[in-house]
Protein backbone atom coordinates (compact mmCIF):
# COMPACT_ATOMS: atom_id res chain seq x y z
CA UNK A 1 0.00 0.00 0.00
CA UNK A 2 1.29 3.52 -0.76
CA UNK A 3 2.36 5.47 2.29
CA UNK A 4 0.11 8.30 3.39
CA UNK A 5 1.52 11.78 2.68
CA UNK A 6 1.41 12.50 6.39
CA UNK A 7 3.37 9.41 7.44
CA UNK A 8 6.97 9.59 8.55
CA UNK A 9 9.03 9.59 5.35
CA UNK A 10 12.24 8.93 7.27
CA UNK A 11 10.93 5.56 8.48
CA UNK A 12 9.15 4.68 5.24
CA UNK A 13 12.17 5.44 3.04
CA UNK A 14 14.62 3.54 5.22
CA UNK A 15 16.56 1.04 3.16
CA UNK A 16 15.06 2.03 -0.18
CA UNK A 17 18.07 3.99 -1.45
CA UNK A 18 19.87 1.18 -3.27
CA UNK A 19 23.65 1.58 -3.03
CA UNK A 20 24.34 -1.06 -5.69
CA UNK A 21 22.00 0.62 -8.15
CA UNK A 22 23.44 4.06 -7.42
CA UNK A 23 27.02 2.84 -7.86
CA UNK A 24 26.26 0.90 -11.06
CA UNK A 25 24.63 3.98 -12.57
CA UNK A 26 27.80 5.94 -11.81
CA UNK A 27 29.92 3.27 -13.47
CA UNK A 28 27.65 3.28 -16.51
CA UNK A 29 27.91 7.05 -16.84
CA UNK A 30 31.67 7.05 -16.19
CA UNK A 31 32.20 4.84 -19.25
CA UNK A 32 30.83 7.59 -21.48
CA UNK A 33 33.84 9.75 -22.27
CA UNK A 34 36.15 7.70 -20.04
CA UNK A 35 39.83 8.73 -20.09
CA UNK A 36 42.82 6.38 -19.70
CA UNK A 37 43.63 7.91 -16.30
CA UNK A 38 40.21 7.21 -14.79
CA UNK A 39 38.52 10.53 -15.49
CA UNK A 40 35.75 11.62 -17.84
CA UNK A 41 35.97 13.88 -20.90
CA UNK A 42 32.31 14.65 -21.69
CA UNK A 43 32.16 18.20 -22.96
CA UNK A 44 28.95 20.21 -23.29
CA UNK A 45 27.11 19.55 -26.58
CA UNK A 46 29.43 16.65 -27.50
CA UNK A 47 28.42 13.21 -28.75
CA UNK A 48 29.37 11.91 -25.30
CA UNK A 49 27.05 14.48 -23.73
CA UNK A 50 24.27 13.22 -26.02
CA UNK A 51 25.01 9.59 -25.12
CA UNK A 52 24.76 10.33 -21.37
CA UNK A 53 21.38 11.95 -21.91
CA UNK A 54 20.13 9.01 -23.96
CA UNK A 55 21.13 6.64 -21.16
CA UNK A 56 19.42 8.77 -18.52
CA UNK A 57 16.21 8.93 -20.56
CA UNK A 58 16.30 5.16 -21.12
CA UNK A 59 16.31 4.62 -17.35
CA UNK A 60 13.41 7.06 -16.93
CA UNK A 61 11.43 5.35 -19.70
CA UNK A 62 11.99 1.91 -18.16
CA UNK A 63 10.76 3.24 -14.84
CA UNK A 64 7.67 4.82 -16.36
CA UNK A 65 8.55 8.38 -15.37
CA UNK A 66 7.51 11.29 -17.60
CA UNK A 67 10.30 13.09 -19.50
CA UNK A 68 10.23 16.63 -20.90
CA UNK A 69 12.82 18.98 -22.36
CA UNK A 70 12.98 22.72 -23.00
CA UNK A 71 14.43 24.50 -26.03
CA UNK A 72 17.93 24.60 -24.53
CA UNK A 73 18.02 20.85 -23.91
CA UNK A 74 17.41 20.91 -20.15
CA UNK A 75 15.85 17.49 -19.35
CA UNK A 76 13.24 16.92 -16.62
CA UNK A 77 12.15 13.45 -15.45
CA UNK A 78 8.98 13.53 -13.36
CA UNK A 79 7.34 11.34 -10.73
CA UNK A 80 3.75 12.44 -10.43
CA UNK A 81 2.11 13.64 -7.22
CA UNK A 82 -1.51 13.65 -6.15
CA UNK A 83 -1.94 17.31 -7.16
CA UNK A 84 -0.06 17.58 -10.45
CA UNK A 85 -1.22 21.12 -11.13
CA UNK A 86 1.07 22.22 -8.27
CA UNK A 87 4.62 23.32 -9.08
CA UNK A 88 7.10 20.44 -8.71
CA UNK A 89 10.02 19.98 -6.39
CA UNK A 90 13.12 19.69 -8.60
CA UNK A 91 16.55 18.21 -7.96
CA UNK A 92 19.54 17.53 -10.18
CA UNK A 93 22.73 18.93 -11.63
CA UNK A 94 24.68 18.41 -14.89
CA UNK A 95 26.07 15.49 -16.88
CA UNK A 96 28.77 17.34 -18.84
CA UNK A 97 32.34 17.67 -17.54
CA UNK A 98 35.39 19.84 -17.75
CA UNK A 99 38.07 18.68 -20.22
CA UNK A 100 39.57 15.55 -18.66
CA UNK A 101 37.41 16.02 -15.59
CA UNK A 102 36.24 13.59 -12.93
CA UNK A 103 33.56 10.95 -12.49
CA UNK A 104 31.49 12.73 -9.83
CA UNK A 105 31.27 16.48 -10.50
CA UNK A 106 27.71 17.17 -11.62
CA UNK A 107 26.65 13.65 -12.45
CA UNK A 108 26.43 12.68 -8.77
CA UNK A 109 23.68 15.27 -8.33
CA UNK A 110 21.79 13.91 -11.34
CA UNK A 111 22.06 10.28 -10.25
CA UNK A 112 21.32 11.04 -6.59
CA UNK A 113 18.15 12.84 -7.70
CA UNK A 114 17.13 9.92 -9.92
CA UNK A 115 17.92 7.43 -7.15
CA UNK A 116 15.78 9.52 -4.80
CA UNK A 117 12.86 9.30 -7.26
CA UNK A 118 13.29 5.54 -7.52
CA UNK A 119 13.62 5.10 -3.75
CA UNK A 120 10.48 7.16 -3.13
CA UNK A 121 8.70 5.10 -5.79
CA UNK A 122 9.95 1.79 -4.37
CA UNK A 123 8.76 2.84 -0.91
CA UNK A 124 5.31 3.60 -2.32
CA UNK A 125 5.33 7.10 -0.85
CA UNK A 126 2.59 9.42 -2.07
CA UNK A 127 3.51 13.10 -2.37
CA UNK A 128 1.26 16.05 -2.98
CA UNK A 129 3.60 17.75 -5.44
CA UNK A 130 5.35 16.07 -8.36
CA UNK A 131 9.10 15.52 -7.92
CA UNK A 132 11.51 15.91 -10.85
CA UNK A 133 15.13 15.03 -11.59
CA UNK A 134 16.86 17.44 -13.97
CA UNK A 135 19.95 17.53 -16.18
CA UNK A 136 20.95 21.13 -16.82
CA UNK A 137 22.64 21.73 -20.17
CA UNK A 138 26.21 23.04 -20.48
CA UNK A 139 27.02 23.77 -16.86
CA UNK A 140 30.72 23.36 -17.69
CA UNK A 141 30.57 25.55 -20.80
CA UNK A 142 33.04 28.06 -19.31
CA UNK A 143 35.93 25.87 -20.53
CA UNK A 144 34.75 26.34 -24.12
CA UNK A 145 32.69 29.51 -24.22
CA UNK A 146 33.89 31.47 -21.19
CA UNK A 147 30.51 31.31 -19.42
CA UNK A 148 29.10 28.38 -17.42
CA UNK A 149 25.65 27.23 -16.28
CA UNK A 150 24.13 28.10 -19.64
CA UNK A 151 21.05 25.89 -19.35
CA UNK A 152 20.01 27.04 -15.88
CA UNK A 153 20.69 30.67 -16.79
CA UNK A 154 18.41 30.48 -19.82
CA UNK A 155 15.71 28.57 -17.94
CA UNK A 156 15.61 31.18 -15.18
CA UNK A 157 16.04 34.19 -17.48
CA UNK A 158 15.16 33.55 -21.16
CA UNK A 159 16.09 37.16 -22.00
CA UNK A 160 19.74 36.02 -21.81
CA UNK A 161 19.23 33.53 -24.65
CA UNK A 162 20.18 35.71 -27.65
CA UNK A 163 23.45 36.87 -26.08
CA UNK A 164 24.43 33.41 -24.84
CA UNK A 165 23.61 31.84 -28.21
CA UNK A 166 26.18 34.09 -29.90
CA UNK A 167 29.10 33.10 -27.64
CA UNK A 168 31.95 31.49 -29.59
CA UNK A 169 34.60 28.96 -28.63
CA UNK A 170 38.21 28.98 -29.81
CA UNK A 171 37.17 27.15 -33.00
CA UNK A 172 34.79 30.04 -33.73
CA UNK A 173 31.77 27.77 -33.21
CA UNK A 174 28.79 29.43 -31.54
CA UNK A 175 26.61 28.09 -28.75
CA UNK A 176 23.75 28.22 -31.27
CA UNK A 177 25.57 25.83 -33.60
CA UNK A 178 26.65 23.55 -30.77
CA UNK A 179 23.15 23.34 -29.31
CA UNK A 180 21.63 22.63 -32.73
CA UNK A 181 24.10 19.77 -33.16
CA UNK A 182 23.15 18.28 -29.80
CA UNK A 183 19.39 18.57 -30.36
CA UNK A 184 19.54 17.22 -33.94
CA UNK A 185 19.93 13.62 -32.76
CA UNK A 186 18.41 14.01 -29.29
CA UNK A 187 15.64 11.61 -28.26
CA UNK A 188 12.24 13.25 -28.62
CA UNK A 189 10.43 13.90 -25.35
CA UNK A 190 7.64 16.20 -24.20
CA UNK A 191 8.17 19.97 -24.36
CA UNK A 192 8.68 22.22 -21.35
CA UNK A 193 8.74 26.01 -21.40
CA UNK A 194 11.42 28.22 -19.89
CA UNK A 195 10.54 29.53 -16.42
CA UNK A 196 7.95 26.79 -15.89
CA UNK A 197 7.17 27.04 -12.17
CA UNK A 198 9.38 25.27 -9.65
CA UNK A 199 8.22 25.10 -6.03
CA UNK A 200 11.60 24.19 -4.47
CA UNK A 201 15.01 23.26 -5.85
CA UNK A 202 17.62 21.02 -4.17
CA UNK A 203 21.01 20.21 -5.69
CA UNK A 204 23.32 17.47 -4.39
CA UNK A 205 27.01 17.70 -5.28
CA UNK A 206 30.49 16.71 -4.21
CA UNK A 207 31.99 19.54 -2.20
CA UNK A 208 34.89 20.24 -4.60
CA UNK A 209 36.77 21.45 -1.53
CA UNK A 210 38.51 19.86 1.47
CA UNK A 211 36.45 20.97 4.46
CA UNK A 212 34.05 18.02 4.93
CA UNK A 213 36.81 15.44 4.63
CA UNK A 214 39.18 17.42 6.86
CA UNK A 215 36.55 17.79 9.59
CA UNK A 216 35.23 14.23 9.31
CA UNK A 217 31.69 15.29 8.34
CA UNK A 218 29.39 13.29 6.10
CA UNK A 219 27.01 16.03 4.93
CA UNK A 220 27.50 19.70 4.15
CA UNK A 221 24.48 21.99 4.32
CA UNK A 222 25.33 24.80 1.93
CA UNK A 223 24.67 28.30 3.22
CA UNK A 224 25.54 30.26 0.07
CA UNK A 225 27.33 30.31 -3.27
CA UNK A 226 30.07 32.90 -3.26
CA UNK A 227 30.19 35.75 -5.74
CA UNK A 228 32.30 35.46 -8.87
CA UNK A 229 34.03 37.98 -11.14
CA UNK A 230 36.22 37.04 -14.09
CA UNK A 231 38.42 39.26 -16.24
CA UNK A 232 40.57 39.17 -19.36
CA UNK A 233 43.75 41.28 -19.26
CA UNK A 234 45.39 42.11 -22.59
CA UNK A 235 48.92 43.57 -22.50
CA UNK A 236 50.36 44.96 -25.75
CA UNK A 237 54.07 45.65 -26.11
CA UNK A 238 56.35 45.29 -29.10
CA UNK A 239 57.94 42.11 -30.43
CA UNK A 240 61.69 42.35 -30.97
CA UNK A 241 64.84 40.32 -31.44
CA UNK A 242 65.86 38.65 -28.18
CA UNK A 243 69.57 39.17 -28.89
CA UNK A 244 69.56 42.59 -30.46
CA UNK A 245 66.94 44.61 -28.56
CA UNK A 246 68.48 46.49 -25.59
CA UNK A 247 66.63 46.30 -22.27
CA UNK A 248 66.15 50.08 -22.20
CA UNK A 249 64.19 49.95 -25.47
CA UNK A 250 62.12 46.86 -24.86
CA UNK A 251 58.35 46.80 -24.56
CA UNK A 252 58.22 43.26 -23.18
CA UNK A 253 54.56 42.32 -22.73
CA UNK A 254 55.38 39.26 -20.62
CA UNK A 255 57.49 41.25 -18.17
CA UNK A 256 54.62 43.75 -17.83
CA UNK A 257 52.11 40.93 -17.34
CA UNK A 258 54.31 39.41 -14.62
CA UNK A 259 54.55 42.79 -12.86
CA UNK A 260 50.76 43.14 -12.98
CA UNK A 261 50.25 39.59 -11.69
CA UNK A 262 52.77 40.05 -8.87
CA UNK A 263 51.14 43.27 -7.68
CA UNK A 264 47.66 41.74 -7.87
CA UNK A 265 48.79 38.80 -5.74
CA UNK A 266 49.83 41.29 -3.08
CA UNK A 267 46.56 43.22 -3.35
CA UNK A 268 44.47 40.04 -3.04
CA UNK A 269 46.45 38.45 -0.22
CA UNK A 270 44.07 37.40 2.53
CA UNK A 271 45.40 36.02 5.84
CA UNK A 272 41.92 34.56 6.54
CA UNK A 273 42.14 32.55 3.29
CA UNK A 274 38.67 33.55 2.10
CA UNK A 275 39.71 35.24 -1.16
CA UNK A 276 40.00 33.00 -4.21
CA UNK A 277 42.22 34.57 -6.89
CA UNK A 278 43.43 32.54 -9.89
CA UNK A 279 45.21 33.25 -13.15
CA UNK A 280 44.25 30.17 -15.11
CA UNK A 281 45.08 31.04 -18.71
CA UNK A 282 47.99 32.91 -20.34
CA UNK A 283 48.64 33.36 -24.05
CA UNK A 284 52.03 34.75 -25.09
CA UNK A 285 52.51 36.04 -28.66
CA UNK A 286 54.50 35.22 -30.71
CA UNK A 287 55.65 32.54 -28.22
CA UNK A 288 59.09 32.06 -29.72
CA UNK A 289 62.33 31.56 -27.79
CA UNK A 290 64.27 34.23 -29.67
CA UNK A 291 61.54 36.91 -29.69
CA UNK A 292 60.66 39.49 -27.04
CA UNK A 293 56.93 38.88 -26.34
CA UNK A 294 54.79 41.38 -28.21
CA UNK A 295 51.51 40.71 -26.43
CA UNK A 296 50.14 38.68 -23.54
CA UNK A 297 46.54 37.88 -22.66
CA UNK A 298 45.64 36.29 -19.34
CA UNK A 299 42.47 35.61 -17.39
CA UNK A 300 41.61 36.24 -13.75
CA UNK A 301 39.04 34.26 -11.75
CA UNK A 302 38.10 36.01 -8.49
CA UNK A 303 35.56 34.77 -5.95
CA UNK A 304 34.38 35.95 -2.55
CA UNK A 305 31.24 35.41 -0.42
CA UNK A 306 31.05 39.09 0.64
CA UNK A 307 29.51 41.37 -2.02
CA UNK A 308 31.43 44.41 -0.76
CA UNK A 309 34.78 42.61 -0.94
CA UNK A 310 33.84 41.24 -4.34
CA UNK A 311 33.21 44.75 -5.60
CA UNK A 312 36.11 46.61 -4.00
CA UNK A 313 38.82 44.05 -4.71
CA UNK A 314 37.57 43.32 -8.21
CA UNK A 315 37.59 47.00 -9.05
CA UNK A 316 41.32 47.12 -8.17
CA UNK A 317 42.29 44.90 -11.08
CA UNK A 318 42.06 47.54 -13.80
CA UNK A 319 43.77 50.13 -11.58
CA UNK A 320 46.72 47.87 -10.76
CA UNK A 321 47.04 46.78 -14.38
CA UNK A 322 47.38 50.36 -15.58
CA UNK A 323 49.88 51.20 -12.83
CA UNK A 324 52.15 48.23 -13.55
CA UNK A 325 52.01 48.06 -17.34
CA UNK A 326 55.25 50.02 -17.72
CA UNK A 327 55.96 50.88 -21.38
CA UNK A 328 53.15 48.60 -22.54
CA UNK A 329 49.49 49.29 -23.11
CA UNK A 330 46.86 47.32 -21.21
CA UNK A 331 43.11 46.76 -21.41
CA UNK A 332 40.99 44.94 -18.83
CA UNK A 333 37.63 43.45 -19.81
CA UNK A 334 35.21 42.02 -17.27
CA UNK A 335 33.75 38.75 -18.53
CA UNK A 336 31.44 37.89 -15.66
CA UNK A 337 30.06 39.41 -12.47
CA UNK A 338 27.66 37.36 -10.35
CA UNK A 339 26.74 38.31 -6.81
CA UNK A 340 26.75 35.88 -3.87
CA UNK A 341 23.53 33.90 -3.38
CA UNK A 342 22.39 32.92 0.13
CA UNK A 343 20.33 29.79 0.81
CA UNK A 344 17.79 30.33 3.58
CA UNK A 345 14.31 29.18 4.51
CA UNK A 346 12.37 26.04 3.64
CA UNK A 347 15.01 24.13 1.65
CA UNK A 348 17.99 24.27 4.04
CA UNK A 349 15.55 23.78 6.92
CA UNK A 350 14.27 20.57 5.30
CA UNK A 351 17.83 19.39 4.62
CA UNK A 352 18.77 19.95 8.27
CA UNK A 353 15.70 18.06 9.47
CA UNK A 354 16.59 15.13 7.20
CA UNK A 355 20.24 15.11 8.33
CA UNK A 356 19.30 15.17 12.01
CA UNK A 357 16.64 12.48 11.60
CA UNK A 358 19.12 10.24 9.79
CA UNK A 359 21.81 11.04 12.37
CA UNK A 360 24.56 11.97 9.92
CA UNK A 361 27.43 14.19 11.03
CA UNK A 362 27.20 17.55 9.29
CA UNK A 363 28.40 21.12 9.04
CA UNK A 364 27.28 24.37 7.44
CA UNK A 365 29.53 25.85 4.75
CA UNK A 366 29.45 28.09 1.67
CA UNK A 367 30.14 26.76 -1.80
CA UNK A 368 33.42 27.84 -3.33
CA UNK A 369 32.27 26.75 -6.79
CA UNK A 370 29.39 28.03 -8.88
CA UNK A 371 26.39 25.76 -9.49
CA UNK A 372 23.09 25.75 -11.34
CA UNK A 373 21.37 26.34 -7.98
CA UNK A 374 22.65 29.93 -8.17
CA UNK A 375 20.35 30.69 -11.08
CA UNK A 376 17.36 28.54 -10.12
CA UNK A 377 17.35 30.43 -6.81
CA UNK A 378 16.06 33.37 -8.88
CA UNK A 379 12.88 31.36 -9.51
CA UNK A 380 12.34 29.34 -6.36
CA UNK A 381 13.61 28.67 -2.83
CA UNK A 382 16.78 26.64 -3.25
CA UNK A 383 19.49 24.82 -1.34
CA UNK A 384 22.35 22.39 -1.74
CA UNK A 385 23.65 19.19 -0.14
CA UNK A 386 27.41 18.49 -0.23
CA UNK A 387 29.19 15.20 0.30
CA UNK A 388 32.97 14.88 0.78
CA UNK A 389 35.38 14.25 -2.06
CA UNK A 390 38.93 12.95 -1.74
CA UNK A 391 41.32 15.76 -0.71
CA UNK A 392 38.80 18.23 -2.12
CA UNK A 393 40.10 17.53 -5.63
CA UNK A 394 37.74 18.27 -8.52
CA UNK A 395 37.92 19.22 -12.22
CA UNK A 396 40.59 16.53 -12.26
CA UNK A 397 40.77 12.88 -13.34
CA UNK A 398 41.70 11.97 -9.75
CA UNK A 399 38.36 13.21 -8.41
CA UNK A 400 36.85 10.60 -6.10
CA UNK A 401 34.04 10.05 -3.59
CA UNK A 402 33.19 7.20 -1.20
CA UNK A 403 30.08 5.15 -1.88
CA UNK A 404 28.96 5.43 1.76
CA UNK A 405 28.95 9.22 1.42
CA UNK A 406 27.13 9.06 -1.91
CA UNK A 407 24.45 6.90 -0.31
CA UNK A 408 24.21 9.24 2.68
CA UNK A 409 23.71 12.21 0.35
CA UNK A 410 21.02 10.34 -1.59
CA UNK A 411 19.24 9.41 1.66
CA UNK A 412 19.25 13.04 2.81
CA UNK A 413 18.09 14.18 -0.61
CA UNK A 414 15.22 11.68 -0.84
CA UNK A 415 13.91 12.63 2.59
CA UNK A 416 14.28 16.34 1.83
CA UNK A 417 12.34 15.99 -1.42
CA UNK A 418 9.45 14.17 0.29
CA UNK A 419 9.24 16.87 2.95
CA UNK A 420 9.15 19.65 0.37
CA UNK A 421 6.75 17.79 -1.93
CA UNK A 422 4.19 17.69 0.87
CA UNK A 423 4.36 21.40 1.74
Amino acid sequence: MPSNANSNSFDTLAGHVDQDRLWQRHLDMARIGATPRGGVHRLPFSKEDLESRELFLSWANTRGFISTMDDFGNIFVRREGTENDLAPVVSGSHSDTQPNGGQFDGIYGVLAAFEALEAIDDAGIVTKRPIEAVIWTAEEADAQFGVGCLGSQVYANPDKLPKLMDLRNNQNITVRQSLAGLLKDHPRVGHRGFRSPIAYYVEAHIEQGPELEARGKTIGIVTAIQGHRSFKVHVVGEAGHAGATPERLRKDALVAAMEIFSELRKAFHDPRDIVRFTVGEMDVVPSAMAVVPGSVTFTIDFRHPDPDALRSLGDQIAIVARQKAGRCEVTVSELRHTSPVAFTGAVPDAILKAVESLDYSHMFLPSGAGHDARYIAELAPAGMIFIPCWRGISHNESESAELRDMVAGANVLANTLVQLANL
